[in-house]
């Protein structure tokens, strides 16, 4: 249903400088009632990633978030607007191989935690009718990049503002 798994290997391929960050894992408060896992990193992988999913009454899935963190080496510089851009570019050509259309927002100053971070929400549509949103919040501390990515059906994703906004703010980074 959600395509965010190209976009993070986008991501990775942008942050090239990036070695795994397992030693600090952020702490987040997942939203009550949705199944959090930990993925396990694939050999020679370059990030860590925790994923929530909250399903409707039948068991399907009708919400992702993900949270991806990496590592930056010292010497590397990040282009955060420029890794957004392309993870939204990825975002968009995914769900238009799929039949869907998407427009996306300007990206647009936020905060991921305490760090200052970019934000984009793209609202994908088939035949005129609005079926699913996607927002992606991209962040760099001083040694860490972090992704926090949230999809959902257009019914779910608007009734859950509410708790995704109260697990967004209780991340530490």
């Amino acid at each position: 249903m959600f395509r965010t798994g190209k976009s993070l290997l986008v991501l990775l391929a942008l942050l090239s400088g990036i070695n795994p960050a397992f030693a600090e894992a952020p702490a987040m408060t997942w939203p009550d009632g949705w199944q959090v896992e930990v993925i396990p990193p694939e050999a020679d992988s370059k990030v860590s990633r925790q994923r929530a999913v909250k399903n409707d009454q039948g068991g399907t899935p009708v919400m992702v978030m993900e949270l991806t963190v990496s590592q930056v080496e010292n010497d590397h510089q990040v282009n955060l607007e420029g890794v957004l851009l392309e993870m939204r570019k990825a975002v968009q050509k995914d769900f238009f191989a799929g039949g869907y259309q998407s427009v996306c927002t300007r990206i647009r100053a936020t905060t991921l935690s305490q760090l200052a971070a970019l934000e984009t929400t793209c609202t994908i549509t088939q035949n005129g009718r609005h079926v699913l949103s996607q927002t992606l919040v991209a962040a760099v501390g001083a040694d860490k990049a972090y992704v926090l990515s949230y999809a959902g059906q257009a019914e779910a994703y608007k009734a859950s503002e509410g708790e995704i906004q109260v697990a967004r703010n209780s991340l530490k980074l």
